[in-house]
């Protein structure tokens, strides 16, 4: 049975978190003069001058949540380590709240995250849950847990953080200390993603399986590529497999889901993300529609929007560069807006750091080859560099 759509002009959509995300997502509901309100910690983060109404607290306060939440109409956000409590309350409460929270509770938590998989069958590599950090090495050190492992904390980890891949005794010193699990080092060819998207009314789509190479020392992704250098059976898999997630979940707006192409062939689930997501920034520049007007599509439950893609793309994270902290300056902007093809996305953030993420540029060609060579180029030249204050 279709559901009404929450889309009025003056439809209030509120966003926990004011960081990139928030600030794309505020720029995609322009479109509409659509007026987005955030809460975040300071008016100095990326999306607060694209909002009409930033309000100044901590997404993890659950008062400061509850408040903010009920200035709004459709509830949704930009990073996962939210005051889940207060976002049940407002639920409760009749607030449209988009991921649900009972969705989020399990996503934010990856050992609750491995258990959903199983028990939906749904295919992930084997894991083991350990109380903390300390209780792995002594599973280690009895061999009852055997070399390599991939551990996880099982919250607050993102982009790279709360990873530690642990090879051998000599890198037991790298284990994290807090509850966590452990999963299996899964032999892999290429590492994937696809973005799926669902509304009430119970339609869903997925855009095209990416690509994503990644920086060695960061743990970030340095290169996305869309088309992935798949076998189109393997995509249209991939493509099932996130649908089949997005609806075991019961989550409307966007869902992205991390994929493992083992060398055996088989597609494993690694971690999924129910908001838009750094391996969907190619679709601003090269999709009828992007991630952002998606996922506003999906929690407003409107039609979704065609996922077709328009032309070849390779993304690539613009990130500070090492040793340099201290005000961004960017070096190589005009050389780099010279070349036909280069989309640059910057968020923003007043400070540098290494490895921190700056922007994105989006290299658009008509084949996938030129696209990736073009994408070399540009990191070869654009640096985000720590320059003079102003």
């Amino acid at each position: 049975m279709k559901q009404s759509s929450a889309f009025q002009q003056n439809t209030r959509v509120g966003i926990l978190g004011a960081g990139q995300l928030g600030k794309m997502l505020a720029i995609a509901a322009a479109d509409w003069h659509l007026p987005i309100h955030a809460l975040d910690r300071s008016r100095d983060f990326p999306a607060a001058p694209y909002c009409a109404q930033f309000t100044e607290g901590d997404f993890k306060d659950p008062e400061a949540v509850y408040a903010f939440g009920k200035t709004v109409d459709v509830l949704t956000i930009e990073i996962e380590h939210v005051a889940l409590d207060a976002l049940f309350r407002l639920e409760s409460e009749g607030v449209v709240v988009h991921p649900r929270p009972s969705a989020l509770a399990v996503i934010k938590d990856k050992g609750l995250q491995k258990q959903f998989w199983v028990q939906h069958g749904l295919p992930s590599s084997p894991f083991r849950l350990y109380d903390s950090g300390e209780a792995l090495r002594e599973a280690l050190r009895s061999g009852r847990e055997k070399y390599p492992i991939v551990q996880k904390a099982r919250t607050e980890g993102y982009d790279g953080r709360g990873v530690a891949v642990i090879r051998s005794e000599k890198y037991l010193p790298k284990i994290l200390d807090a509850p966590c699990l452990a999963e299996d080092l899964v032999p892999i060819h290429k590492e994937l993603a696809v973005i799926a998207c669902r509304n009430a009314s119970g339609e869903t789509k997925a855009f095209p399986a990416v690509e994503m190479t990644f920086h060695s020392e960061a743990n970030l992704v340095e290169f996305l590529l869309c088309p992935a250098r798949i076998d189109p059976h393997v995509e249209k898999a991939a493509e099932e497999l996130a649908l089949h997630a997005i609806e075991a979940l019961d989550v409307c707006g966007l869902l992205a889901v991390e994929l493992f192409l083992t060398t055996s062939g088989e597609l494993l689930i690694n971690e999924v993300a129910p908001r838009p997501h750094n391996s969907g920034h190619h679709t601003i520049n090269n999709s009828y529609t992007s991630q952002f007007e998606q996922h506003l599509r999906g929690i407003l439950n409107l039609p979704l929007g065609s996922v077709q893609v328009q032309s070849p793309a390779a993304m690539l994270n613009l990130l500070g560069e090492p040793g340099h902290s201290g005000p961004a300056h960017y070096q190589g902007m005009e050389a780099c807006l010279a070349m036909e093809g280069v989309k640059v996305h910057l968020y923003g953030k007043a400070m540098t750091q290494p490895h921190r993420k700056m922007g994105h540029v989006t290299v658009l060609a008509e084949s996938l080859e030129a696209a990736i060579e073009k994408a070399e180029q540009v990191r070869d030249v654009l640096k985000v560099v720590a320059g003079q204050e102003r």
